[in-house]
C-alpha cells in the first residue's frame, strides 16, 4: 500500500524507498515487521520496531529512508493518540525531506501531517497541507495520488462545516474515477466515496457510488474487496431504513470475506440490527459464532472496539441471554478482556473507551462507587488522548453516577463539561469515528434534557434567574443539535439577535414559552416583556404527554371530531398557558412565541382551547427555532414582490398526490391582493426554471402551492415539483444562492400545501430543517394536508392582512385564520390551525 486514506480505511504507511545495496538484511526485516504490526493494529509494538529502525537509519545516514520511517511512526504515534511525540516525527520526517528531491515520498508524509492536524481540531491546516500533497502529486502524475488527497480534502472541509464544498470535491473524485480503468485501488477510492456521502446524509448517491465499488471488486475476482464493499452497502442500507436488505448485505459479507476482523464487524452490525429490530431469537443464534470469530483475532485496537460493541449489545440483550449456552461469557468478562488487551497494546484511547463502558456496565448493576472510579478513570485517559467523542460520554457518565449518589453540585459541573465538549465537536458529531456506536436519539439528546432535568430539580424552592436562563439556553442548544444532526452539518449560522431584546425592546408585547418535556414531568419557562424569567410544571410522564399530543394531532386533521379535540386541546392548554394566563393579560402581550420541545411540534399552537375559546381568538401565535432570530426587522409592505410556483397535476411517477386544481385560484387571490407576482404554474415550475427565476427575478416573498412532505429525515422531506421532488437539502442552493447575486433578503417563505409524514413522530424537524434551510426570515407551512379551496381562501386573506400597515406577520396569519374560523364551512380546526409560522413574527 502506498499512503494514507484517513476516511474510512484505516490509514496505512507511506512506501519506503528501494532499498539501497548497504542497508542491511535485518534493517529491512524489521521495517516489514513494524508494517505487518500496524496493519494489524498492534500499534505500540510497530512503534518500537520503527523507533529501532529510525536508529538504524540515522547511523547509516540513509537521510530518505530514515524521513518515511519517521513519518510511519507519526502515524503509528497518532493511533496511539501520542500527539506530541507524533508531531515531532513528522516535523524531523519534513525538515529532512527538504534536502532530498523525491516528491512522493514528500506527498505522503504531507498526507501524514494533514491526518495528525486533523486529529489535533486543525482541520483549516489540515486541508491546506492536503492541497500541498495534491499538487505534489499531480506533478508527479500520479492520479490515484490526486484522489486520495481529494478524498482527505473533503474530509477536512467536512470538519469545517463547508459542506457543500466537500460534496462538490467529492463529486470531482467520482467524474475522475469513472475514467480510469478497473484496478484494486478504484475499488477502494469509490468505497472511500461512498462512505462519505453516507456521512454527509447524501444516502442514494452513497449507495449507487459504493455499488460501483462492488462491481469493480467483482470485475477484479478479488473476494476481500467485494466483502468490504457489501460492509458498506450494509452500513448504506441500514441508515436508510432497508433493514432486510442490510442483514442480506451483512450475511454476504460473512460468506464472502477471509478476514476474521471484517466477518466479526459484519456479524456484530447483524447482531445489533437484529436487536433494534426486537428480534431476540435470531439475535441469539450469532451470539456464540461472534465469541468464537473474537477469541480467534490478534490483538489491535480494532479487536477492543469489536469486544466492546459485543458486549453492548448482549447488554441489550439482557434477560434473553439466558436461553443461550451457559459456556459464554458475561459482558463484564468480554470488558475485563478489552481492558487487558488495550493496557497490552498501550492504547490510550481504546483503553478509555473499554474502562468507561464497564464502567457504564457497574452503573446498570448499580454499584455506583465501582463505576465512578471506571469513569474517571476513563475520562483521563480519554481527554489526554485528544478523544473528545468518548470524553463526553464519560463526562454524561460521570454527571449521572454524582446524581444518583446525590452530589447534584458536582453532577451539574459534569454534564455542564458534557455539554460543553459536545458543543466543541458540533461540525464533527457527523463524522464520529463509525467504530464507536453512535446514535443522536441514544447517545446525544439525553445529555441536554438530564442536564436541564437537574438544572430545574434546583429551582423549586428558590427560583434563579441565572439557572432558568441556563436551562433554555440548553434546550436551544439541543435543538440546533438536532438539526445539525437533521442536515448531518452545523446549519445554523449567520447574524442572531436574541429573542429577549425583541421582547424587551423592539417588541414588548410578545411573550416568549419554553415548554420542556422530561421523563417524569412537563416544565415551561417563560419570559414576558420586561420582566425576569419564571417557571413553573406538571406532574405528567413523557410517555402520557406524547400520547395525548399524538392523540389531539390525529383529532385535529378530521373535521367531525371536534368535541374530542377540544378536551385534549384544552388539557394542553392547561399544561402550557393556563399557569400565566393572568400575568400575560395583566402585561398587554397580544402575541406568544412558542419554542416547542419534542412531540409539541407536531401541533398548532393556535388550536389550544381554554375552554370557552381558541388561542387564536385572543393571540397571534409564532414558533422559533431557538432564542435567537436572524435579522429580526419587520416587513417593508409597500415593496412586496412574490415568486410564485405552483402545481395543480402531481407528475405522474407521484400519482398518489391528489390533484390541486384551487392553486390557479390562490395565485390569482395574491395578486389580487395588490402583490406583484412573477408566477410558475404546471409545467413551467421545474427545479431549473425555479433556479434561473431566483437569480434573475426580485422578490422577497416565495410562495410554493404544491404538494410537500415533512420528515425527520432529510432525505425525505421535500416540495414537488414538475420534474420531481425538490429535496429540502437542495432548498439552500437554489434559494440562497441569490444572496451572492441579490442584496434584497428573502423575507418570506410560504408552503402552502405541505404536510408532516404520517406516523413520523419527529416530522416537524423537517419543517424547521425547510425554514432554516431556505434562509427566510419568516415560513408558513401547513403541517398537515387541507382542502385546496379553503387553503386559495386563506391565502388570499393572508396576503390581503400582510398589505395593511402596523401589522404584524403574526398578526396576519391570526386575522387570516379567524376569516376561516367565522365561515360556515371552514370552521373546524382542522381547516384553519394547520398554518404555522416560524421565525421573524414582526
Amino acid at each position: 500500500m502506498t499512503a494514507l486514506l484517513c476516511i474510512s480505511i484505516s490509514p496505512v504507511l507511506a512506501k519506503l524507498p528501494t532499498p539501497n545495496p548497504s542497508t542491511s538484511p535485518t534493517i529491512s526485516s524489521a521495517l516489514q515487521q513494524g508494517k505487518t504490526l500496524y496493519d494489524s493494529g498492534q500499534f505500540a509494538q510497530a512503534v518500537q520496531i520503527l523507533q529501532q529502525a529510525a536508529q538504524n537509519y540515522r547511523q547509516q545516514g540513509d537521510t530518505k529512508r530514515l524521513a518515511a520511517t519517521l513519518s510511519n511512526l507519526s502515524l503509528a504515534y497518532q493511533q496511539l493518540g501520542a500527539w506530541n511525540q507524533a508531531k515531532q516525527a513528522i516535523t524531523e520526517s519534513l525538515n529532512l525531506l527538504k534536502s532530498i528531491d523525491d516528491r512522493i515520498i514528500l506527498a505522503q508524509t504531507l498526507d501524514i501531517q494533514g491526518r495528525l492536524q486533523l486529529a489535533m481540531g486543525q482541520p483549516e491546516d489540515a486541508l491546506q497541507t492536503w492541497q500541498q500533497a495534491g499538487d505534489i502529486y499531480s506533478k508527479a502524475n500520479d492520479q490515484n495520488g490526486v484522489v486520495r488527497s481529494q478524498i482527505n480534502q473533503a474530509q477536512a472541509l467536512i470538519s469545517s462545516g463547508f459542506y457543500r464544498r466537500a460534496e462538490a470535491t467529492l463529486l470531482q473524485v467520482n467524474q475522475t474515477l469513472r475514467s480510469q480503468s478497473d484496478s484494486l485501488e478504484k475499488a477502494v477510492m469509490l468505497r472511500s466515496l461512498g462512505d462519505v456521502l453516507q456521512l454527509v446524509g447524501k444516502l442514494q448517491q452513497s449507495h449507487i457510488v459504493l455499488e460501483e465499488s462492488l462491481a469493480v471488486a467483482k470485475r477484479l475476482k478479488s473476494p476481500n474487496y467485494i466483502a468490504a464493499s457489501l460492509f458498506s452497502l450494509g452500513n448504506n442500507a441500514r441508515d436508510r431504513q432497508q433493514t432486510q436488505q442490510a442483514i442480506n448485505f451483512y450475511q454476504q459479507t460473512v460468506k464472502e470475506t477471509s478476514s476474521p476482523l471484517l466477518k466479526v464487524q459484519a456479524q456484530l452490525n447483524l447482531l445489533s440490527l437484529l436487536i433494534e429490530e426486537q428480534k431476540p431469537t435470531a439475535a441469539l443464534t450469532l451470539v456464540p459464532q461472534i465469541q468464537s470469530q473474537l477469541d480467534q483475532l490478534p490483538p489491535s485496537r480494532a479487536s477492543v472496539y469489536a469486544q466492546i460493541n459485543f458486549a453492548q449489545n448482549l447488554v441489550k440483550l439482557g434477560d434473553e441471554k439466558e436461553n443461550s449456552p451457559h459456556h459464554l461469557l458475561s459482558p463484564a468478562q468480554i470488558l475485563a478482556q478489552a481492558v487487558q488487551q488495550a493496557r497490552s497494546l498501550n492504547d490510550q484511547r481504546s483503553l478509555a473507551y473499554a474502562l468507561g463502558t464497564l464502567g457504564s456496565l457497574y452503573e446498570h448493576t448499580r454499584q455506583w462507587s465501582e463505576a465512578q472510579k471506571l469513569t474517571e478513570q476513563a475520562l483521563l485517559l480519554a481527554q489526554s488522548s485528544n478523544a473528545p467523542d468518548i470524553a463526553y460520554k464519560w463526562q454524561w457518565q460521570l454527571g449521572r453516577l454524582l446524581k444518583v449518589q446525590g452530589d447534584i453540585p458536582r453532577a451539574i459541573a459534569a454534564y455542564d463539561l458534557a455539554v460543553q465538549t459536545l458543543e466543541s465537536i458540533r461540525n464533527d458529531l457527523v463524522a464520529v469515528n463509525r467504530e464507536v456506536q453512535f446514535s443522536f436519539r441514544d447517545s446525544v439528546e439525553p445529555v441536554y434534557r438530564e442536564s436541564v432535568q437537574l438544572l430545574l430539580d434546583t429551582q423549586q424552592i428558590q427560583p434563579e434567574e441565572k439557572t432558568l436562563e441556563k436551562a433554555r439556553q440548553r434546550i436551544e442548544a439541543l435543538q440546533i443539535a438536532e438539526l445539525d444532526n437533521f442536515f448531518r452539518e452545523a446549519c445554523l449560522q449567520g447574524q442572531r439577535i436574541l429573542l429577549d431584546k425583541v421582547v424587551d425592546k423592539e417588541n414588548p408585547t410578545a411573550a416568549i414559552l419554553y415548554p420542556i418535556i422530561l421523563p417524569d414531568e412537563l416544565q415551561v419557562i417563560v419570559k414576558i416583556p420586561k420582566q425576569p424569567l419564571r417557571h413553573y410544571s406538571t406532574q405528567i410522564s413523557q410517555t402520557e404527554v406524547e400520547q395525548i399530543v399524538s392523540q389531539l394531532r390525529q383529532n385535529l386533521v378530521n373535521p367531525a371530531a371536534i368535541k374530542a379535540t377540544r378536551t385534549q386541546s384544552q388539557q394542553v392548554y392547561n399544561w402550557l398557558i393556563k399557569p400565566i394566563e393572568s400575568q400575560l393579560s395583566a402585561s398587554g402581550v397580544n402575541t406568544l412565541v412558542f419554542v416547542l420541545d419534542g412531540a409539541l411540534r407536531n401541533l398548532p399552537m393556535s388550536s389550544l382551547y381554554n375552554g370557552q375559546q381558541y388561542l387564536v381568538e385572543k393571540y397571534a401565535t409564532a414558533l422559533s427555532v431557538g432564542l435567537q432570530l436572524l435579522d429580526p426587522k419587520p416587513l417593508q409592505r409597500q415593496q412586496l414582490q412574490a415568486l410564485t410556483a405552483g402545481l395543480t397535476q402531481p407528475p405522474q411517477a407521484y400519482s398518489d398526490f391528489a390533484p390541486l386544481p384551487a392553486i390557479r385560484t390562490e395565485i390569482e387571490l395574491i395578486s389580487e391582493a395588490g402583490i406583484s407576482t412573477t408566477n410558475l404554474l404546471d409545467r413551467q415550475f421545474t427545479s431549473k426554471e425555479l433556479k434561473k427565476k431566483v437569480n434573475t427575478t426580485p422578490f422577497n416573498v416565495v410562495h410554493l402551492a404544491t404538494h410537500g412532505q415533512f420528515s425527520s429525515r432529510a432525505d425525505q422531506t421535500f416540495i414537488l415539483a414538475a420534474d420531481g421532488p425538490i429535496n429540502v437539502t437542495q432548498f439552500d442552493s437554489i434559494l440562497r444562492n441569490r444572496d451572492n447575486i441579490r442584496p434584497e433578503a428573502l423575507q418570506l417563505l410560504v408552503l402552502s400545501a405541505c404536510q408532516t409524514a404520517v406516523g413520523d413522530k419527529r416530522a416537524a424537524l423537517g419543517l424547521a430543517g425547510a425554514a432554516v434551510r431556505a434562509g427566510a426570515r419568516s415560513t408558513i407551512a401547513s403541517l398537515w394536508q387541507i382542502d385546496d379551496e379553503s387553503t386559495a381562501q386563506f391565502v388570499g386573506a393572508f396576503y390581503r392582512e400582510l398589505k395593511e400597515a402596523n401589522i404584524t406577520k403574526a398578526e396576519a396569519l391570526r386575522r387570516a385564520q379567524l376569516q376561516l374560523l367565522k365561515h360556515p364551512n371552514y370552521n373546524a380546526p382542522s381547516f384553519w390551525s394547520a398554518y404555522v409560522l416560524i421565525g421573524n413574527w414582526l
